[in-house]
């Protein structure tokens, strides 16, 4: 099982950076205020942050 959880992630990230374009989801959140933007930041880092622990521990 191992062995193939590590390929899906990559497949799932390659999937997501290729489908979002990050220049129109900045444009749009610095739009709305640099507080959100940086509360957006910080919220995406800490997801990413707590989804590559959760992997770690499996």
């Amino acid at each position: 099982m191992n062995t193939f959880r590590y390929p899906l992630i990559a497949a799932l990230l390659i999937l997501l950076t290729c489908s979002l374009s990050s220049c129109d989801a900045i444009g749009t959140i610095f739009k709305a205020g640099a507080w959100t933007g940086i509360v957006g930041v910080f919220l995406v880092v800490l997801l990413v942050w707590f989804v590559i622990n959760r992997f770690r521990r499996s």
